[in-house]
């Protein structure tokens, strides 16, 4: 969908390649023409160089945009499309295959001048070897799959016993997903930022760098806030940095877009550790704060044009963020999220928000690919403008049907060491170690919901109390006086009607309330104490399930003497069975690990369920012992499907 923006603009027809999973697919439809290219797991389709080789072929099409993934830094992908008489819009094959082999980039990196972590440029033969190398370099070390990517085969050694294991786990998850098992072994930082540069160059040997990205704010190496320019760098970091990632660009004859990764320490000390020859997913902030369309700048130089600009004519201003839209749930350990999208409502997209999306209302997000569905990015003149901007849009982003991270992002986007730069790629694990489970309730959320709550409560009440047929002397009447519950906190409240809205007063003070909102809009929009707010808002069998930054609560509005009653009532227990395991995702089976009567101690694996291209592990919450198994490797399960039974 973003290639196909800017070659609409450019008035380049396009040919739109899907799988059967994708068939009804937002770039399909979209796309001038569409090629079918296979059954849905990417292996048969859009990772078959044959398959899309034959739909360019079929569609007559001048020029391949290979997008961010799948083969996308393929050499043997790049010399295909040569081969087909059609020009691939990104860099060379011989350049693709020299930087995307982890060791061998590294020491083209050192002949180019880079500073390159320190490490073996070599890989690792025996258990000996890299005893040695760790002991060099010092604990901690990283164990780094030479053809790895995506966070795949990577472990962190911080002892020699857990540089034997790793070795092992590294090698055999690398042969897994790349059919290579070579590693090598680097130094690890604790607490470093990951910082990568925007390069350009054409065909003529132009080479120019177009600022930085700070990524640190990742989860299991995947990035989720990615910011444009980085607070920690400074001109002169940004200038030494930048050339030599031109510098290493040119090393290889690096053309197109591309992006050099650093990782940087506290002292400001960086060390390059891969370069990515492709458009990058978060390379809209860098089109932000430069004002140049990189999809553009690749389609032009494809095509044999010259760069247009100069390193002198770029210029760096204002601020941009992303956040990456996941349809993940954040609360029950990030699990990949699939099915129909039954509510799809985007922010307003103002000049100052960004959004792009592969995902519509009543479309399906399927088990076989990536979970991100949608980037939400936004541009102020400072950093704290473009955070207020992107909280605004992320309030306002109704998303119905699947579970998605937004809430997650609201956290990390009102957190106090975000708000003052103070990250690092731990930042997540540091702040959410034991997984997410909602942004602390503070004084000002409480009201907004308190006062959000009420205003819909009253709203309905008030349309109740004009329904016709009422008993003369017996119409229902509206009480100003009411007990508000969020979760376990109860507020006594006296609500006064206003126009647009009421006024509320608590024991900690005056809350108003001000909104157009209209009875069954899922997304209530207002001001409370006169700031605007948005709070997403979803009808409980009593009270409403209401979330704002980041937070999410469930809500009642009662009489004060219900209020006194509900104290009586048995509390909903909402236990989980444990005589059995039921699915927590729909998914493929990879692995049963358990065979009928095994005795299993608590935290031991049980079943491997495979989506959106990660391996879920599901492991037992307490000791159980195997009565039947209902699945087999390999089986497709849906979510709540029965897996096993315990005695």
């Amino acid at each position: 969908m973003r290639i196909m923006a800017t070659a609409k603009r450019l008035g380049i027809k396009t040919v739109a390649v899907y799988s059967e999973a994708d068939t009804s697919a937002l770039h399909v439809k979209q796309a001038d023409e569409a090629v079918y290219i296979g059954p849905s797991p990417s292996s048969q389709s859009y990772l078959k160089i044959e398959n899309i080789i034959n739909a360019v072929e079929h569609s007559g099409a001048e020029a391949v945009h290979p997008g961010y993934g799948f083969l996308s830094e393929n050499a043997e992908f790049a010399r295909a499309v040569k081969r087909a008489g059609a020009v691939l819009i990104g860099p060379t094959a011989e350049a693709i295959k020299l930087m995307g082999d982890k060791i061998e980039s590294k020491k083209i990196a050192v002949k180019a001048g880079v500073n390159t972590v320190p490490g073996a440029l070599d890989v690792i033969t025996s258990s000996k070897e890299a005893k040695k190398i760790a002991a060099d370099i010092g604990y901690p070390v990283m164990i780094k799959a030479a053809a790895g990517g995506g966070g795949k085969g990577m472990r962190v050694a911080r002892n020699e016993r857990e540089l034997l294991d790793g070795l092992k786990y590294a090698a055999s998850e690398a042969e897994s997903s790349f059919s290579d098992s070579r590693v090598f072994i680097e130094k690890f930082f604790d607490n470093p930022r990951h910082i990568e540069i925007q390069v350009l160059a054409d065909r003529f040997g132009n080479t120019v760098y177009l600022g930085e990205r700070e990524c640190s704010i990742q989860r299991r190496h995947q990035k989720v806030i990615e910011e444009a320019p980085s607070t920690f760098l400074n001109d002169k970091m940004r200038q030494t940095m930048g050339e030599q990632a031109v510098a290493l660009a040119k090393e290889v004859n690096y053309t197109s877009a591309g992006t050099v990764e650093f990782v940087v320490d506290p002292q400001g000390n960086f060390y390059f550790l891969e370069m990515n020859t492709r458009l990058q997913v978060e390379h809209r902030i860098t089109e932000l704060v430069t004002k140049i369309d990189l999809v553009e700048q690749m389609i032009r130089i494809a095509a044999g044009e010259k760069l247009s600009c100069t390193q002198e004519d770029v210029q760096l201003s204002g601020w941009a963020l992303e956040a990456r839209v996941y349809a993940e749930d954040p609360r029950r350990g990030f699990l990949p999220s699939t099915g129909r999208i039954t509510r799809y409502q985007e922010p307003v997209t103002e000049h100052h928000v960004l959004i792009d999306t592969g995902v519509y209302e009543g479309g399906e997000v399927s088990m076989f690919y990536d979970p991100m569905i949608a980037k939400v990015c936004t541009y102020a003149p400072t950093r704290e403008k473009a955070i207020e901007a992107m909280q605004a849009a992320l309030s306002s982003f109704v998303i119905r049907g699947i579970s998605h991270n937004i809430n997650f992002l609201e956290a990390i986007l009102g957190h106090e060491r975000f708000a003052k730069g103070d990250i690092s790629t731990n930042f997540i694990e540091q702040e959410y170690p034991g997984g997410f489970t909602g942004a602390e309730l503070t004084s000002e959320t409480s009201k907004v919901f308190l006062g959000a709550a009420m205003h819909i409560f009253l709203r309905d009440a008030e349309r109740a109390s004009r329904i016709s047929g009422q008993l003369p002397g017996r119409e229902r009447a509206i009480g100003g006086r009411w007990v508000v519950s969020i979760d376990d906190d109860s507020y006594p409240v006296y609500a006064r009607s206003k126009e647009y809205g009421y006024d509320i007063s608590y024991d900690k003070g005056l809350i108003v309330v001000r909104s157009s909102w209209k009875l069954g809009r899922r997304l209530f929009q207002g001001t409370i104490n006169g700031k605007p707010v948005s709070v997403m808002l979803r009808y409980l069998d009593e009270g409403y399930l209401l979330s704002h930054a980041g937070s999410e609560v469930k809500v009642t509005v009662r009489t004060p003497r219900v209020a006194e009653l509900a104290h009586y009532m048995p509390k909903d227990t909402n236990g989980s069975r444990k005589d059995r395991l039921i699915a927590p995702i729909a998914g493929l089976v990879q692995h049963v690990r358990v065979k009928e009567g095994d005795q299993v101690k608590t935290g031991g694996e049980l079943v491997v369920i495979e989506a959106m291209k990660m391996e879920n592990v599901i492991y037992a919450d307490h000791d159980v012992t195997v009565k039947k198994i209902h699945v087999a490797d390999k089986d497709s399960v849906s979510a709540d499907q029965l897996l096993l039974e315990f005695e």
